[in-house]
């Protein structure tokens, strides 16, 4: 399985190494391997390693063998090593990009502002790990009381197939600059940039402080389940947040939880409409083909300017056309895999089925050379109530549900009405409407005229069945922490 130098195919290239790296060295799995293919062409990328709990074992056992050492690392040592990180990754950007592109079927050009991002993030960590302070307590004389906080030891970092590299890459931040050691567990759908990651940073950090296991449930169940991991987190749905609380229950692990979401954006009559319209098409990631946990899939327009604003919106999606994800002209990519191109086709039957109105899309595009791929156009849905099964559950693909709304309390218990609680935008230009919908609205990130954008260190996370955790920002490195108190005498 493994390679001594990178294949090329198509100008891209794929990573020489398909097995586990971990102790900072490549290793044959124990669990096998699956073949893994291009979603928007059907092209075979090559076989990929999967992970059991054999594998599993010998990769904690190397992690926590480094972190004995790692977490008594002068700090300066561990924000060096993230700066050589991303140095990396802003040199090898578009080769990474293109990777995530052939593996995640997501646009190359936004991908590469994806590899940006892990860059900045890997870097604002790197300039938080002095920060990492206690305190001191007054207790009176001849006493010094004071607390000091410690890294965990092995984390266990499950990440989801929207932004491979851009989560793999800055997802091990935090924890590594906390003196933790950490597992990365790449998504089983697209693993081929977390292998070249992987590759392209060995040596950085002694062996055994970065490590990659990718593979399916029997990988995620050995780590999440294994007593020398104490920290665990996932970025992915509900019911697999559900699933590894429950496996981590038994053991009182420390989980966070970055879930699904069903997010609303709100528009009030006043609101800006060119502003408005904007905000609901890029609010809705049809770049992701709406594979995004923060999309506004559930749009609310007031019926003054209901009209007025679906035109707009109709006419804005016209310049996301699915294409080839490596084409720099490209728009809107594929869906991930065959497995979610089918519930999204489902769900737009089940649209049909409640009464909505399907006005754009709902299937998939003309262009006769993506029938290999899994496309499906910008889709969007009128006349639709929150009864509809379309807009309560997450589709995460490129459905669009709109709302229309006349009295404000209604419509904030409409939006509140889901389990999810991750994000929201509202458009207004009056500043207390602004403030009081921000107050009302169930969700940890909110938007007020714009949508879509992560702000560094904004803390993003959900509330209710979002999340229980706060990411990209100071906060999750200090969650990556456990805090000691010391009581001396003197």
């Amino acid at each position: 399985m493994n390679e001594q130098a990178p294949e090329q195919r198509n100008s891209i290239m794929l990573p020489a190494h398909r097995g586990l790296y971990y102790g900072g060295s490549w290793h044959e799995p124990k669990g096998g391997s699956v073949e893994n293919f291009s979603p928007a062409s059907g092209e075979s990328l090559g076989y990929v390693a999967e992970a059991n709990a054999e594998d599993v074992e010998a990769a904690v056992a190397a992690a926590h063998e480094a972190f004995l050492s790692w977490r008594g690392t002068v700090p300066s040592v561990r924000g060096n090593a993230l700066r050589e990180v991303a140095a990396v990754l802003r040199e090898h950007k578009e080769e990474l990009a293109l990777l995530d592109a052939i593996d995640c079927g997501n646009p190359v050009q936004a991908l590469m502002r994806d590899v940006d991002i892990a860059a900045e993030l890997v870097e604002y960590f790197a300039g938080l790990v002095y920060e990492l302070r206690g305190a001191t307590i007054p207790m009176g004389d001849g006493i010094v009381n004071m607390t000091v906080r410690e890294p965990y030891g092995v984390c266990a970092r499950i990440v989801a197939y929207n932004h491979p590299i851009m989560f793999t890459a800055s997802r091990f931040a935090a924890p590594v600059g906390a003196g933790n050691t950490v597992i990365m567990k790449p998504p089983v759908q697209a693993p081929l940039s977390a292998y070249r990651l992987a590759e392209l940073i060995d040596g950085i950090f002694p062996p055994g402080v970065f490590n990659v296991l990718s593979g399916d449930k029997a990988c995620g169940e050995a780590l999440v389940t294994h007593p020398l991991v104490p920290r665990v987190t996932l970025i992915g749905s509900i019911p697999t947040g559900r699933a590894i609380s429950r496996a981590a229950a038994d053991q009182l692990k420390h989980v966070s939880l970055e879930l699904g979401g069903k997010n609303a954006l709100v528009i009030y009559p006043d609101a800006d409409l060119d502003r408005a319209i904007a905000g609901a098409v890029k609010g809705m990631a049809f770049a992701w083909c709406g594979q995004a946990c923060s999309s506004t899939t559930r749009l609310f327009i007031h019926e003054d300017i209901h009209d007025d604003v679906l035109e707009g919106v109709l006419r804005e999606i016209r310049s996301y056309r699915p294409g080839d994800p490596t084409d720099p002209a490209t728009t809107m990519g594929a869906i991930v895999s065959k497995a979610q191109f089918d519930k999204i086709m489902e769900y737009i039957e089940i649209g049909k089925s409640e009464g909505a109105r399907l006005v754009a899309g709902g299937g998939r595009p003309a262009d006769g050379s993506l029938d290999g791929g899994y496309f499906i156009e910008p889709t969007v849905f009128t006349n639709v109530n929150m009864n509809m099964r379309i807009a309560r559950e997450e589709i995460f693909g490129p459905v669009l549900s709109v709302l229309k709304w006349r009295d404000e309390d209604r419509m904030f218990d409409e939006v509140n009405s889901v389990e999810y609680g991750l994000a929201a935008g509202i458009f207004t230009q009056d500043l207390a409407t602004a403030h009081n919908a921000a107050r009302r609205v169930e969700a940890g990130y909110v938007w007020i005229n714009n949508a879509a954008s992560h702000f560094f260190p904004a803390p993003f996370g959900g509330y209710k069945q979002s999340g229980n955790n706060k990411e990209e920002c100071f906060e999750e490195l200090l969650s990556y922490t456990q805090m000691k108190n010391v009581y001396i005498t003197l």
